[in-house]
Formats: structure tokens, sequence, C-alpha cells
């Protein structure tokens, strides 16, 4: 039989848990010979409010296991606290090829810049610099990847259009 690698379902926020789990069980169980590595795929993201680098999940509540599939590896996966399933039919998980393997993990070597917001859509800021300084304006979209917004500012009783960077607004 063959290493390959598994999805594995685990609740959502708790898969370094569960990672640490099934680790814990593989060591105390013997099994370093059937089942060898467990990962949680996740970027680098560049915070562009405080410049600081972050780690994200890419695919919040599911872990990766490398390890060849028998009935006992099978079991010790499946019940290990906080593992709701494999993907796959029930008794027969579905292996990654190596092309899913490698565009899953491949992710997680860059380091990608992200805005994080707390605006939203609805929400009533004024506006800081520029022409429309000290305007009121209510945000029509956010568009978190490029960290700018689009906002209506009413002008002369009409509603007018602008894209606005995060950091020309402010809450009100």
């Amino acid at each position: 039989m063959s290493k390959k690698w598994y999805v594995v379902h685990s609740y959502s926020g708790h898969e370094a848990k569960v990672k640490a789990a099934i680790e814990h069980r593989v060591s105390t169980m013997g099994l370093e010979d059937q089942i060898f590595a467990v990962e949680i795929p996740t970027e680098v993201v560049i915070n562009r409010e405080t410049g600081k680098e972050e780690e994200k999940k890419l695919y919040p509540g599911y872990l990766l296991v490398r390890m060849i599939l028998n009935d006992e590896t099978w079991y010790v996966i499946r019940n290990t606290p906080g593992v709701t399933g494999f993907i796959g039919s029930q008794n027969n998980p579905t292996a990654l090829s190596r092309e899913e393997y490698s565009n899953m993990m491949g992710k997680t070597k860059k380091k990608v810049p992200q805005a994080v917001t707390n605006y939203a859509v609805g929400q009533t800021v004024r506006i800081k610099d520029g022409a429309f300084t000290d305007f009121d304006a209510t945000i029509t979209d956010i568009n978190v990847d490029k960290g700018t917004m689009r906002v209506t500012v009413t002008l002369f009783g009409r509603e007018t259009p602008i894209e606005l960077e995060f950091a020309s607004v402010e809450t009100i």
C-alpha cells in the first residue's frame, strides 16, 4: 500500500487541537510507520492596516493527513475527538492526487497582502481627505483584496458614487 494524502473534516476552529490529538494518538499507538504527517493548509497574509504578517487557514475545518489507508488507520483518525469524517464516501475516503495536494499546499508558501476591515456595506463613514473631505458617505461595496470601498455621497440632492481607499475614511 502507498502513502497518500487524505482530507479530514473537523470542527471549524479546532484544527490545531485535532492535529495535536492525531499526532499524540499516532505516537502512543506506535503508528508512525502508517500515519506520516498531518497538515493544516494555511497562508501568510500581510495585514494592510498594521503591516504585520498573520497566518490564515485556507480551508477552515479541514486537515490533510498523509497515511497508508487501512482499517486500523481509518479507525484511529475517524475516532479522534473533533474529527467529523473523511472527504469521500463514508467508509472509503478519497485520496488527493499529486496535483490537488500541490495546488492546496502551493498557496501556503506565498505571502499575500490582505486588508482586514471592520467596515460593512450600509455603514456610514466620514471622508478624511480629497475633494469630499468631511462629507458623510454610505458604503455600497467593499473590495478587501484591493483595500478599497465604493461609497455614495449626496451632492445637490443626488447620490454620487466614489471609490475610496480604507485609509481615506473613518467611522462615525
